[in-house]
């Protein structure tokens, strides 16, 4: 699947260095702004311990994870909704993500330039948010006119209900709220859905700190807690240099003991992942076989035939049948024809709506 997270935020806050322990595609990280001039694409393998136990009990001949992709965006200043900066192109290029992790620095270093001068994450936050809402704001004011005259004149219902999402988000957008906090109807959302505004992308907020406050994080991340209360948004706080010098260590052992000293249990980068494929509302579904054990990304809500789709096209158009196994009675009883005998097997049809962690086998018929 092609969806994908954009890493925005502010010139030096840490995305790069974020980035390049995520990937191992290298962006440059470096102590000016807009070092990432073109977007930065690299696609992540996302942590699941079901596969490994899935691996134990099939032996099989090779194990394929599931991945997301992460997108480097150039930094952006005041003024990029006019153009400023890198403006047009970081706008641009944020339109083409399906949700965005935004870094916010809450650390102190005198070595580290920041590009207002000082640390403030709630500012530098609202800079990014405005220019966003600028640019949303004009995307409205541009469709309104034309929108309204239409459902005037024609009396169409469905421009007579784009208009009232289009006036619903212009207000919004006017207080200085993003399109996101806007509560809209089922059928709303529909007509909502092709105006790809850049406010209404979902959101995860991360907290880039020093090593000191990566476990009980600062009054840096108190205060972006506070401003972010109302916008049912995820917070993640990581020390990105911190998960460098671990991505820099060469053994599974030694990262693992470098996390236990700091009192972490595991790394922000893999919590970071696992989080960016929940906020693209992913889920995964298996494959088990002696060839491969697999992980197969579909979108949350799926039905039978469009996951079968994610494998082959024609595993949709000929869908017949699935064979389901849950993944807990699957590690329960030790494989598939112990679950079979157990009764543990279902066949489902093409109104399956399928399940996170779901162990599948698709018959089909083209």
């Amino acid at each position: 699947m092609a969806l994908k997270c954009g890493i925005v935020g502010l010139p030096n806050v840490g995305k790069s260095t974020l980035f390049n322990c995520l990937s191992n595609a290298k962006a440059q990280s470096a102590n000016f702004p807009f070092c990432t001039i073109e977007p930065n694409v690299g696609v992540i393998t996302v942590p699941d311990d079901r596969l490994t136990e899935l691996e134990k009990l099939v032996k099989p001949q090779r194990v394929v994870p599931t991945t997301v992709e992460i997108v480097d965006i150039a930094g952006l200043v005041k003024g990029a909704s006019k153009g400023e900066g890198l403006g047009n192109k970081f706008l641009a290029n944020i339109r083409e993500t399906d949700a965005i992790i935004h870094v916010l620095r809450c650390f102190e270093d005198d070595n580290v330039t920041h590009v207002d001068g000082s640390v403030d994450p709630v500012r530098d936050k609202e800079v990014i948010d405005i220019e966003l809402q600028l640019k949303d704001l004009e995307t409205i004011e541009t469709r309104l006119p034309k929108v309204e005259k239409i459902a005037k004149t024609a009396k169409d219902p469905d421009s007579k209900k784009l208009y009232e999402v289009l006036v619903k988000y212009r207000d919004a957008l006017l207080q200085g709220k993003s399109a996101r906090t806007v509560e809209l109807s089922v059928p709303e959302e529909k007509v909502a859905g092709e105006l790809f505004l850049l406010t209404n992308k979902p959101v995860m907020y991360v907290c880039n700190v020093d090593e000191n406050s990566v476990v009980n994080g600062n009054q840096h991340v108190e205060a972006v807690k506070e401003a972010i209360k109302e916008e049912s948004a995820e917070i993640l706080v990581i020390a990105a240099q911190t998960e460098a010098d671990i991505a820099e260590l060469e053994t599974y052992e030694e990262r693992q003991m470098f996390l236990e000293d700091i009192g972490l249990k595991e790394s922000g980068v893999a919590k970071l992942i696992r989080s960016a494929y929940k906020l693209l509302e992913l889920q995964t579904y298996f494959t088990a076989g002696e060839k491969e054990v697999r992980a197969w990304t579909f979108p949350k809500g799926a039905l039978a035939p469009q996951a079968a789709g994610v494998i082959h096209t024609d595993f949709e158009k000929g869908f017949i049948r699935a064979e389901v196994i849950k993944y807990n009675d699957y590690v329960k009883y030790g494989s598939e024809h112990a679950c079979k005998e157990a009764g543990k097997m279902n066949v489902e049809g093409k109104e399956y709506k399928v399940c996170d962690g779901d162990i599948m086998h698709f018959r089909f018929n083209v």
